[in-house]
Parts: structure tokens; C-alpha cells; sequence
């Protein structure tokens, strides 16, 4: 052989799918989720991420969007009370609170948002992490989150393909008949369930993959972004991860998000991009000499900058970094 070959790299080639600064994308699920929904606020596309707060299994996530196409508000009686804090089981732990009312206040004002965002949302993307639930035994209820209750508490067990399927047909249909328009995007999440055992892990991701492509062949507004393979196959490397081993590292997750650019966004949306980035990468820039002519010129420049911008794409936001600029100026 000519050259030595020590990767398989994904060849994604092209979505038919465009997203771009004017489609609005609400992301549900696991941690991996907030990663990418993160790198799409840092160049301002309009996304909601997770009003219920990160969700690893396809039963909770699914019920947020029930709640949130029927704008089902929470009372006090949805709530429990443990170790100080007024928790739900269909949130995240960052909905937990002191009082009974600042815990519900939280959690009505977010369903809100995501009430309103999810009816007219261009893409939904939504990460499958685990295909493991815990089941309250007595209310037979899958939770979201345990809230550190005891284990004796719930029932553990794997879903079935078929239980993930079932419960998502129905989800499905329902979105489509409020947002005809909405396109689903599916992934699972590349952050590795050890504490089940790497057997375990692998056949509970196997379980996401499965279902999600049964969805997919039955909705055509359904579709797979494959952030997992890009980590264990195209990557396949521990130096790819952090010092836990379960999560990828920072250069991980921007190599998943330029394949993400690559696949969804044409390159005008991709340059747009990258000119929004250096914006604001200018305005974390901390000058030794804020007062020196050199860097008063560069403020004055990045001014001029973000008002061509604003000029070309008026529907963006740049309040911020121009204020931040204007600020410096002396």
C-alpha cells in the first residue's frame, strides 16, 4: 500500500434538510443535547434547549412533548418533597427548589416557552442517551430523574424497541397535527452509561439506534444524525474523551458539530457562521493596554463590523457584543 489508513472517516454527504439562521430548532434530551444546541447559540440561531432540563430516555422526553403540545401546567400535588427541595419527576434537578411555588414557578414559565417555541419550530433535534428507565413502583410512573430517592423505590429495566416505538408513533402523529411543518432530527448521545457495564451500555444504545430507525422508515418528517458513529467509529479514540472516559472532550464536540454544519447548513449559513464566531471570540479579547490607540482602532473595527453584519442579516441579534465594544470605547 501506498498510504497507511488508521481511521474510518463518515462520508455524510448532504441533507436534503437546511438549517439556517432564519429555521428555529428546539433540542430535547441528553447532556450531548446542550452541547450542540450550545455551539448553535454561540452563532445565534434560534433554538430552545430543553425546557424540562436534560432527559436521558426516550419515555421522559417523549412525555415532555405531551406537556408541552397540551400545556399541561404543573400544581403543588405534582410535586414531591426530599431532602429539603420541592422536586418533579418529570424534570430535571435544576427545576428543584426550596419552596413549593419557586419549584413550580420554574417549571410553568419554561413549559411556557416550550409551549410556544414547539408549535411553530422548524426542526426538533432530540438525543436518545439511555434506553434504561426507572419505573416509581407506586405509581408505576417512568421517571425522568430519581432525586437521589431510594432505589428501592423504582423498578430498573431496559424498553424494548417495540415500548419506544409505540409510545413515539403516538408522539409523533400528535406534533404533526399541531406543527405540520416540523422536521425531526434523531441522535444518540456518544456519552457512555458505564456504570450498567460496557455490555449493557451497547445494548441499550443498540436499543436507541433500532428505534429510531423503525421511526424513521414509518414518518418521512423523521430523520438521523449519526453524532455516536462519529465518536466510536470515526473517532474511536480515548484521547477523544475526558479524564472520565464517558464523556467526549471539547474537541470532540467540535468535531461532531463541523460535521453537523457540514451536513445540515449550505455554505452561505457556514460562512455566516464563521464571521458571527469571530465576533464574538473578539469580544472575550482581554486587552493589555484597553486605553492604546491599537486597541481602541480594533474596538472601533469590530463596531464597524457588526453593523455590516446587521446591515446583510437583519434578523440578527447582536445587542450584546455592541455594547460590549461600546463600552470599551473611551
Amino acid at each position: 500500500m501506498d498510504t497507511f489508513l488508521f481511521r474510518t472517516p463518515i462520508q455524510l454527504g448532504k441533507s436534503k434538510l437546511a438549517i439556517n439562521h432564519q429555521t428555529s430548532v428546539m433540542f430535547l434530551g441528553s447532556c450531548f443535547a446542550e452541547h450542540m444546541a450550545k455551539k448553535m447559540d454561540e452563532v445565534k440561531f434560534p433554538i430552545l434547549l430543553n425546557p424540562f432540563g436534560i432527559l436521558y430516555n426516550p419515555i421522559s422526553i417523549a412525555q415532555s412533548i405531551d406537556h408541552m403540545l397540551e400545556t399541561k401546567y404543573f400544581e403543588e400535588r405534582h410535586l414531591v418533597h426530599h431532602n429539603g427541595l420541592y422536586h418533579s419527576f418529570d424534570h430535571h434537578s435544576t427545576f428543584s427548589k426550596l419552596s413549593a411555588q419557586e419549584s413550580l414557578d420554574h417549571i410553568n414559565q419554561s413549559l411556557k416557552e416550550g409551549s410556544a417555541f414547539i408549535q411553530n419550530t422548524n426542526y426538533l433535534i432530540i438525543t436518545f442517551g439511555t434506553a434504561f428507565v426507572f419505573e416509581q413502583f407506586q405509581t408505576g410512573q417512568i421517571v425522568a430523574n430519581c432525586h437521589k430517592f431510594p432505589n428501592s423505590d423504582f423498578k430498573r429495566y431496559r424498553l424494548s424497541i417495540d415500548a419506544i416505538v409505540a409510545k413515539w408513533q403516538v408522539v409523533l402523529k400528535k406534533l404533526l397535527a399541531v406543527n405540520p411543518n416540523v422536521q425531526i432530527i434523531f441522535s444518540v448521545s456518544p456519552v457512555r452509561h458505564i456504570r450498567d457495564g460496557l455490555v449493557e451500555n451497547q445494548k441499550s444504545k443498540a436499543t436507541l439506534l433500532l428505534a429510531i430507525d423503525a421511526l424513521s422508515q414509518q414518518f418521512p418528517f423523521v430523520s438521523y444524525f449519526p453524532s455516536y458513529e462519529i465518536v466510536l467509529d470515526d473517532l474511536r479514540d480515548y484521547r477523544f474523551y475526558g479524564e472520565d472516559l464517558i464523556h467526549p472532550n471539547s474537541q470532540s464536540i467540535q468535531y461532531i458539530w463541523h460535521h453537523f454544519q457540514q451536513y445540515f447548513c449550505e455554505p452561505v449559513t457556514i460562512d455566516l457562521c464563521k464571521k458571527i464566531q469571530k465576533i464574538v471570540k473578539a469580544t472575550q479579547h482581554k486587552a493589555f493596554h484597553p486605553q492604546s490607540k491599537k486597541h481602541q482602532f480594533f474596538l472601533v473595527k469590530q463596531l464597524e463590523l457588526v453593523i455590516s453584519l446587521e446591515k446583510q442579516f437583519p434578523f440578527l441579534d447582536f445587542i450584546k457584543e455592541k455594547n460590549i465594544f461600546r463600552n470599551a470605547l473611551i
